[in-house]
């Protein structure tokens, strides 16, 4: 089969011809619709320090997608050939001390596909049927392919409760602008988006930011007093993993107030720990999904009426990925989406 595959320890990916992955007695075999181009694959594509460190070559890559499933193991009752699936793209131990407990997310030997295991840029990927997302037919293909970081917008977003607060998010990148939607949907009052680049602060402001600001020519703390706010922010929402970004944010929060951290920074940050103590701040860290309520509350709010599709901007051609890459490097975008099949 096609595959999109990291091949050489150096920049890019390769479109090679793969062995169709195996089906075991407890997996899935899934015909790949449609699959999004994520931050973490373009580590891996420009092969950064990250991406050397933890990628094994070759692999094929990619984490985002939507599918049709194709052929089920022998002990799979829950899923039939035809159903349109995501997967969840962390592969849990199943044994440890947090997977006994019904905390998937929290699993210590976390393995993610398109990075420790085989992924989806390609015509077939293979999961453990306890990864599979069985979709509402009813919802947008490419929304459908999107459930992997709009599911990490949704974790970051309902951390704390937003409803009636002030929120700040900081990284205006398609999880920050799904975010904001996900909050304004949640009831916030005032939500306020912050970052360097013009498209993508647009972008912020249609998926319902009451003012997305270029911290080059705005400060929060203005903000903050043209809104009438008198305490600072309520839930602060950190995405960037931006070291300036979070210092504005650790300024601009209320006494008591809570900052959910889902961007990882490429170096160590100082943090005002001062700040942190003196004004009671609760700073928690995001990674990935909770196994499988964060997905649950993603297609309950969707069938309430919560549009996230305006982010994603761009749909390609699987084999056009080159295309892809490069308008993700530029930055002028939301969701790039790679089409692989119809359907």
């Amino acid at each position: 089969m096609n595959a999109l595959v990291k091949s050489r320890r150096e920049p890019g990916l390769w479109i090679q011809d793969v062995s169709e992955p195996t089906v075991g007695i407890n997996d899935v075999l899934i015909k790949v619709l449609r699959a999004g181009i994520c931050g973490t694959d373009l580590h891996i594509y420009e092969w950064d320090e990250w991406a050397q460190r933890t990628i094994p070559v070759p692999m094929t890559i990619g984490h985002e997608f939507v599918g049709i499933i194709a052929e089920t193991g022998s002990n799979v009752h829950d899923f039939s050939a035809g159903d349109i699936v995501s997967g969840e793209g962390h592969v849990v131990c199943g044994h440890c001390r947090n997977c006994m407990a019904g905390r998937r997310h929290l699993c210590a030997h976390t393995k993610g596909i398109g990075v420790n295991r085989p992924g989806a840029f390609a015509e077939y990927i293979v999961l453990p049927q306890t990864n599979v997302w069985f979709h509402d037919q009813s919802l947008n293909r490419d929304v459908q392919a999107i459930f992997d970081p709009f599911g990490n917008a949704a974790h970051t977003a309902l951390r704390f409760n937003v409803l009636g607060e002030d929120v700040l998010i900081t990284g205006a990148g398609p999880i920050g602008c799904m975010a904001t939607a996900v909050v304004r949907h949640a009831g916030a009052r005032h939500v306020v988006v912050t970052d360097v680049n013009p498209y993508r602060l647009d972008l912020a402001a249609a998926m319902g930011a009451t003012r997305a600001i270029d911290v080059r020519h705005e400060s929060i703390n203005a903000i903050q007093r043209e809104l009438g706010m008198d305490e600072g922010f309520d839930v602060g929402l950190e995405m960037s993993g931006n070291a300036q970004a979070l210092g504005d944010m650790i300024a601009n929060m209320c006494h008591g107030g809570k900052v959910a951290m889902l961007g990882i920074p490429q170096r160590d940050m100082t943090i005002d720990w001062h700040t942190v103590v003196f004004n009671m701040l609760t700073l928690q860290g995001i990674y990935g999904r909770e196994m499988y309520e964060t997905w649950y509350k993603m297609t309950a709010m969707l069938q309430s009426g919560l549009d996230i599709a305006p982010v994603i901007t761009h749909r390609i051609a699987w084999d056009e990925y080159e295309q892809g890459f490069a308008v993700m490097r530029d930055g002028a975008c939301g969701k790039v989406i790679l089409n692989w099949s119809d359907g």
